[in-house]
């Protein structure tokens, strides 16, 4: 390796370590759940999982995933147009179309490739993609891919969504672009508005659903249940690896002629190996898992979220308001965050602090995610190592 440049990365993770902005990665003993194991034998309350309905250690999921690999095998070794299509993929997207109140779906490795395929195929310089600001990095990286004009929005601010509409009317297509739930702070965006907006000036909208599918809405269906637009949404990406089992996977559903695009030409599709049969059979019982709850996964996390949020209100914490398991502790300096998160770690919670460059600078902040799986014994003995940690940091 060129020494030179070895010397140069050093130097830069040196910077990044003295600025507190290094990620270390904590080893799990155990499986994924709200009591886990750390490689230093720490027995901690876990508080930073996408686990919200608590099925990522599911005896179901887990047996469908068993299988799954007995009737189809481990892996296909191939992409979907070669001879990588199995039933049980075909399944999958049936169910996930279904559940979104869409057409038709397409499977992904994750919902980053999804995202990364969605528009190069579908758009082009005669087009322009208008996209929220604080949008996930993959809906960034996949916009950079199109050759579409790139125009971006004031986060959840209609006006100006309009006013980026009526510069954009010359343009043959537009697509608005937005998550249903922006995973840094926890809001669900205004779909609602976004698809009359849509209508009014003859746009396409797409809404990336990761931290929504599985919890958000009265039946877990999504953002565009919660507000009301469901089946009028023209592309909803999500992904299997968060609330749906936590495993990996992704997808993009929407009508039959977008989808059947994207399986001509998205190149993530094309030139990916097909999500593994286990995670597909298992991805099918946590759907059928969630229709059959009939809304108590969603009814559940949001009583218990509402009851840290109030809380530590309470007890003086700059919290912002929200409908979701996604709580951050604003907490704005970087230093701060992280020894919090340590004395936590330390007294046997484990957060992450979020600084620059997941969140803008000056924003940094320890992101709560709350679990069905957690008892409100769990929840308030956060609340109590959060005030001591306060007090002592």
């Amino acid at each position: 390796m060129n020494n030179d440049f070895s010397d140069h990365l050093n130097r830069k993770l040196d910077e990044i370590k003295e600025m507190n902005l290094y990620k270390n990665e904590r080893v799990l003993t155990t499986p994924q759940g709200s009591h886990i194991e750390t490689e230093d034998g720490k027995k901690v309350l876990n508080f930073c999982s996408n686990n919200y309905i608590g099925f990522a250690n599911n005896n179901d999921i887990k047996k469908a995933a068993v299988q799954g690999v007995e009737k189809w095998g481990f892996g296909l070794s191939s992409v979907r147009f070669i001879c990588g299509t199995q039933s049980v993929h075909k399944q999958l997207e049936k169910d996930i179309a279904s559940f979104t109140g869409c057409e038709d779906a397409i499977l992904y490795a994750a919902c980053f490739d999804a995202n990364g395929g969605v528009f190069e195929p579908l758009f082009d310089e005669n087009d322009a993609i208008i996209s929220d600001e604080l949008n996930h990095a993959s809906i960034i990286d996949g916009i950079r891919l199109s050759k579409a004009k790139r125009v971006r929005y004031k986060h959840m601010d209609m006006e100006d969504l309009e006013k980026q509409l009526v510069e954009a009317k010359d343009s043959r297509f537009r697509i608005i672009c937005t998550d249903g739930v922006f995973s840094m702070d926890g809001d669900i965006a205004p779909v609602d508005k976004i698809v009359e907006l849509a209508e009014k000036y003859n746009a396409l909208v797409m809404v990336d659903d990761s931290h929504a599918t599985g919890y958000i809405g009265k039946t877990g269906r999504g953002s565009a249940e919660h507000c009301g637009v469901l089946g009028r949404v023209d592309i909803i990406t999500t992904t299997f690896g968060k609330a749906l089992g936590g495993a990996s996977g992704g997808c993009i559903c929407a009508r039959k002629e977008i989808v059947e695009m994207l399986r001509q030409k998205s190149r993530p599709y094309l030139f990916s190996n097909t999500l593994a049969p286990a995670v597909a059979a298992a991805s099918i019982e946590a759907l059928s898992l969630l229709k059959k709850s009939n809304g108590n996964y969603s009814s559940d996390l949001k009583k218990k979220s509402d009851y840290f949020r109030g809380t530590m209100k309470g007890f003086g914490f700059d919290v912002p308001d929200g409908d979701t398991a996604i709580i951050p502790v604003m907490l704005y300096d970087e230093h701060l965050a992280v020894n919090i998160a340590e004395n936590l770690y330390v007294n046997g919670i484990y957060v992450i602090p979020f600084s620059f460059p997941v969140v803008p600078k000056g924003k940094a902040r320890i992101r709560v995610q709350i679990s069905t799986e957690h008892s409100m014994e769990d929840i308030n003995r956060l609340l109590e190592e959060f005030k001591n940690a306060s007090q002592s940091t």
